[in-house]
């Protein structure tokens, strides 16, 4: 990773004057080269008048490259495009391809304030320079998850205690998510000039998704875009803060796709759109409640009065992702919490379709004691621990399994998993596995069956104990290893 350029470390040794009026020169480059008023006084005036013609033949080259995104951007719009393609709209809504796009770190913190003044103040963000950088002051600086998880209908299933929102309703929001009002495009940086910036401002990321494993596996990652309009640049660059800038989404050195020794082939898309909880649910498509579903009834994704807003006009989120490992969020806040949230969120999601990695939380995690058994299980009393008997296994759960004549059941979904009696005896050197039947299921007798015992097998007691025979992997040897 290149620090001075995703974190803006190791920038000791450079004027930091210097360092500051070439990131100045180099702001307005970019928005003159598309298209945006700049905000130059003195000496670099005269530069841009050298580079006039240069600026404008790129300002023509981006016009007419108006319908080509980059090649991040062109995956996440091809998933929208398939998405949403049977709901036949008019104009499936389209990323924005002209923005201000942050491809160093810093720049998002030079944007967030009007040049030569230390304070910003919109209805949405207040900034402020201090000694240490900048700081920033949402308007609203705490959150609530109550009712604020909303998951578009048509991808992945949606949990219980998530709100499942209608695929037209999603089409409409993000539509409007892409059309912000005009007072929230404004670049802070020339909020006090005579014509303002008006644009969005996108970041790329790159965050770990599994990290290196020396001598085994390269450190993989995911690909997420930010899109915000110009006054909440100050999201992009808490975001920036903490996950590190990825770089120029249209350089091929810094395009996923043709990295895959480090790209987990997934990505994602966050778009800040506070304006949303201004629409009313009847606006955005939700049925009256005469003509919803009893899951939009208790979802809240229905409405009796046609002026009722969505959510309450309280904050949320609201995502559309599937299998095929695309993500886009619309952040009805600019709480920084809710962006740092959601990268996490993203993260687990790209972990779980990848498979080889989990997501961290602070908070814990789900863990299970492993034990290494030997060669021997259940002598010396070691397989009677307390739990449900086979018996009592089968009359919970027997429907999800198939009883077979020797005493032990296999998983009809997942065969390769067997349902074996708590008793069960395992010797590694004779291949088997053996216990005593319960006579009030199979027989008069308690006769005692064996059956063998198999790698790539995973036998399960009645109270949840997982039992396997696996190879050592340093040695040529098998043993047992319980869950």
């Amino acid at each position: 990773m290149d620090f001075s350029q995703a974190l803006g470390l190791n920038r000791s040794e450079q004027d930091p004057v210097l360092l500051h009026q070439n990131l100045h020169l180099y702001i307005n480059l970019k928005l003159a080269s598309c298209g945006q008023p700049t905000c130059l006084k003195g000496e670099p005036i005269e530069f841009m008048a050298t580079a006039d013609d240069m600026l404008r033949s790129f300002v023509e080259k981006n016009r007419q490259l108006v319908s080509h995104h980059y090649p991040a951007d062109q995956r996440i719009q091809d998933f929208l495009n398939s998405y949403l393609a049977d709901l036949n709209l008019e104009n499936i809504p389209t990323l924005p391809i002209m923005t201000f796009e942050l491809d160093r770190h810093g720049i998002a913190r030079e944007l967030s304030l009007p040049v030569g003044q230390n304070e910003f103040h919109s209805d949405c963000v207040s900034s402020y320079k201090v000694k240490q950088g900048v700081l920033h002051n949402p308007a609203n600086d705490r959150r609530t998850t109550k009712g604020s998880f909303h998951i578009a209908a048509g991808g992945l299933p949606v949990p219980g205690d998530k709100k499942e929102v209608p695929k037209q309703t999603y089409a409409a929001m993000l539509m409007h998510a892409l059309n912000p009002p005009k007072d929230l495009m404004v670049l802070p940086y020339t909020a006090n000039e005579e014509t303002t910036a008006n644009m969005f401002c996108s970041l790329l990321l790159r965050p770990t998704v599994c990290p290196e494993i020396p001598g085994v596996a390269e450190e993989k990652s995911m690909e997420i875009r930010f899109f915000a309009p110009g006054t909440l640049v100050s999201n992009l660059d808490f975001v920036e803060t903490i996950f590190g800038n990825g770089g120029n989404p249209a350089l091929p050195e810094f395009d996923a796709a043709l990295d895959v020794e480090h790209w987990t082939g997934h990505s994602g898309c966050v778009i800040l759109a506070p304006h949303l909880v201004k629409l009313t649910k009847k606006y955005v498509g939700l049925p009256h409640w005469d003509d919803a579903t009893e899951r939009q009834r208790h979802d809240g994704m229905c409405w009796r009065d046609s002026d009722e807003l969505y959510n309450d006009g309280q904050a949320f989120k609201l995502t559309a992702r599937d299998e095929r490992g695309v993500i886009v969020t619309l952040l009805a806040d600019n709480y920084f919490g809710y962006c740092k949230k959601e990268v996490k969120t993203q993260i687990g999601y790209a972990a779980n379709l990848y498979g080889f990695a989990e997501e961290e939380h602070a908070g814990g995690a789900l863990a299970f004691h492993c034990q290494i058994h030997g060669n021997e299980y259940g002598a010396g009393g070691t397989g009677k621990e307390a739990g449900y008997s086979f018996k009592e296994m089968l009359e919970n759960y027997g429907d999800l399994m198939q009883l077979m004549p020797e005493g032990y059941a296999v998983d009809k979904q997942y065969p390769e998993i067997i349902y074996v009696p708590q008793n069960v005896k395992m010797d590694v050197m004779a291949q088997t596995l053996s216990w005593a039947n319960e006579s009030s299921i199979w027989s008069k007798d308690n006769k005692v069956s064996t059956v063998r015992l198999q790698p790539e097998k995973i036998y399960i007691k009645p109270n949840g104990y997982k039992l396997e025979l696996l190879k050592h992997p340093a040695a040529p040897s098998w043993r047992l290893i319980g869950t």
